[in-house]
């Protein structure tokens, strides 16, 4: 009797121990399902959506999207703010930072040719969990973005036609509910996006038609506005001193009141009034201006030749948009004292300073004719991005309906252009602006991040995918047995860690020690990059901080040289980004700092959104991922008769990378699952 309770000892503790050890592999599968990655069928033949579009149209696309009514309001805020007639530095500077990337959208596009953007981009390298928050905030802000365009184009139009609009609505249909809702609903904001949502399911050719032919307006009247400035302005405005500037203030009436001219906040002058620190503030504000090249990148499915058009679309049109900044923000500052621009409507005052004041009909125009391109390019990405995700299974199925006779995500358009009207009828979006920031940097910054990992891993059955395209089904199988045979002598046998092999690596081609030291360098690095970020935007000039930024900044500049050392992937792509590790790190930078620097109320917004989005993820995404299930039925990879077992328990699969690591032309359709969940 005295001996049972040591005997249930050993039993009990067997009995913890295996709870413990079924607790963790609970957990442990748990995480696996967050982070799984997708596998991506690259073939071009096989997309249930209509491929239609060339470089040219994308090219059309992204500058539509870009070029909005920033162009016609942003220089004359930014220049008479923050960098006066050096507004034309800040558009480079700007430029620069967004091509950065930009050239990283431009990799992915020529690497995975699928719709999604940065969703799917994070999705097959970071996993699942990461790639619903990207695809969650790129949702929010293309909603955001569609609304407050709508309004703006709706308020446009109501001021050329003396606002009988607002004042029709404001007095027989007034909302009052201050801070909640706007002061009246905009009825003529929801016609215009019902009817681009019924363009838009019409068909991809005939939107891209459309905007075709507004963009090509947009861009003759800002030809127009250069031509104009170079003819009627002069270079005098860009060497005023102080004095000159006061006496002229004294003489005119031109927007500058008499307490301001008292007062003086413009600056002392010259080309840059207030100095470099005004040059990379306008910068922080013209680099918005730049935002919506991204939209090209959800198109994937639907461009005749994407790995080539992806990448000439992208940059070709931040180069378009960069000159057209340029150009605007120079004529401006040429026609009118930098001090003396409206910030609202500073090409009609500047034409009307220099004695043109018909031109303001053509600006009218034109400011219209880019609310219509910028309005379509908010609404073109966010039906194919919901399409994405509810393919996946991460939303609701239903939403993954694709019209057969036009090819487009029907159910997922009309959708979204719903919920963008009730916005944009309801609500005044101003506050929820700074929102459409969070989601698109977050976005450029995940991209960044895939870029830098992926260019480092191996490549595992190269051999075989490589020549698929090439190779008729007997030589494939051929090819495969041998390259089965020769991978003891490939580089990704058995590697031990050293420092000497980190810094001095003895293969030239990446293996899984050298992708996995990537892997944590970079996750290291992104931790390193927001902590310095959040230290350089509250601390200041304080002692501690700027000790504690040179300290980071000198581990971050060591991590990324570790990066640099180890073997790049040799994979052939139409597009890779140049100066690797240097642009997708300092891209990084640039995504983070910038949010760092939105305000503590945009923030619980943006955590607000989240939460709904992880009831959604957890409560449905994470059950029905299309990933998951092809997992849990155990599915192969098929490729030509190469049978590529997966590991199908919940760890990741290593030739689950390699699958969009190597060339996207030459993958064969993997599964026959999709289409059979798409016809069920």
């Amino acid at each position: 009797q005295h001996c049972q309770p040591l005997q249930l000892k050993p039993f009990v503790a067997r009995s913890l121990l295996t709870v413990k050890t079924m607790a963790c592999e609970k957990l442990l599968g748990f995480g696996k399902q967050l982070l799984r990655v997708k596998v991506v069928d690259c073939n071009l033949e096989d997309s249930r959506l209509s491929r239609c579009l060339n470089t040219f149209d994308l090219i059309a696309l992204g500058v539509g999207s870009t070029l909005g009514a920033g162009v016609y309001v942003l220089a004359g805020a930014v220049a008479r703010e923050n960098a006066g007639p050096a507004i034309v530095l800040s558009f480079l500077i700007a430029a620069l930072a967004s091509v950065l990337a930009g050239l990283c959208y431009a990799e992915f596009g020529a690497r995975v040719p699928k719709t999604g953007s940065a969703y799917l981009y994070s999705y097959v390298t970071v996993g699942e969990l990461w790639a619903f928050i990207t695809g969650w905030n790129l949702i929010l802000s293309y909603v955001i973005g569609t609304s407050s365009v709508a309004r703006a184009w709706s308020a446009t139009f109501d001021e050329l036609i003396g606002k009988h609009i607002e004042h029709f609505c404001k007095a027989h249909m007034s909302m009052n509910a201050p801070g909640i809702l706007a002061e009246y609903p905009d009825m003529f904001a929801v016609l215009i996006i019902l009817i681009l949502s019924g363009l838009l399911a019409f068909g991809v050719k005939e939107s891209a038609m459309v905007n075709k032919v507004f963009t090509c307006i947009n861009i003759l009247v800002l030809l127009f506005v250069v031509v104009s400035g170079l003819v009627k302005g002069t270079l005098k405005n860009w060497r005023l001193t102080q004095e000159e500037m006061m006496n002229i203030t004294n003489t005119s009436t031109y927007n500058v009141s008499v307490e301001e001219a008292a007062e003086w906040k413009y600056g002392e002058g010259g080309f840059m009034p207030f100095g470099f620190t005004g040059v990379l503030s306008g910068a922080a504000t013209c680099f918005y201006a730049f935002v919506g090249f991204d939209c090209i990148a959800t198109t994937g499915e639907e461009v005749k030749n994407p790995q080539r058009a992806i990448p000439i679309g992208i940059v070709a049109s931040l180069l378009i948009c960069f000159v057209a900044y340029f150009g605007v923000s120079a004529a401006l500052t040429l026609m009118m004292p930098y001090y003396m621009l409206d910030k609202n409507s500073p090409l009609p005052v500047a034409f009307k300073y220099v004695g043109w004041e018909g031109a303001t009909y053509a600006v009218a125009v034109g400011s219209l004719c880019a609310l219509s391109t910028s309005l379509l390019g908010a609404m073109f990405p966010m039906p194919r991005v919901i399409w994405a995700m509810a393919d996946d299974g991460l939303l609701f199925k239903f939403l993954a309906k694709v019209s057969p006779r036009t090819k487009t995500p029907l159910i997922a358009t009309l959708t979204s252009g719903i919920v963008a009207a009730v916005m944009a009828f309801l609500f005044d979006l101003k506050d929820l602006v700074d929102l459409m920031s969070i989601g698109t940097l977050l976005a450029y910054t995940l991209v960044a991040a895939c870029v830098l990992v992926l260019r480092y891993q191996p490549e595992q059955p190269s051999l075989a995918y490589e020549r698929a395209n090439t190779l008729d089904e007997s030589e494939l199988t051929e090819s495969v047995s041998n390259s089965d045979s020769q991978t003891g002598i490939l580089p990704f046998g058995e590697d031990k860690f050293s420092i000497k092999g980190l810094f001095f690596p003895e293969n030239s081609n990446p293996t899984h020690l050298s992708g996995f030291a990537v892997n944590i360098c970079a996750s290291s690095l992104g931790l390193l990059v927001f902590v310095f970020c959040v230290v350089a935007v509250q601390g200041g000039m304080e002692t501690w901080s700027v000790v504690l930024l040179i300290f980071l900044a000198v581990l971050s500049a060591f991590i990324t040289f570790i990066i640099w050392r180890q073997p790049e992937s040799k994979t052939k792509l139409s597009f890779k980004v140049p100066l690797l590790p240097i642009i997708p790190v300092v891209s990084m930078f640039v995504n983070v700092y910038l949010m760092m620097q939105l305000d503590r109320g945009t923030w619980i917004r943006f955590a607000l959104w989240m939460l709904i989005g992880f009831i959604i993820y957890f409560g449905y995404g994470i059950r029905h991922s299309t990933e998951g299930a092809l997992r849990h039925a155990g599915t192969e990879t098929t490729l030509n008769g190469y049978k590529q077992t997966s590991s199908l328990n919940g760890d990741p699969m290593a030739p689950e990378k390699e699958a969009f690591l190597t060339d996207p032309n030459e993958l064969e359709p993997r599964n026959q699952w999709n289409e059979e969940e798409g016809e069920s």
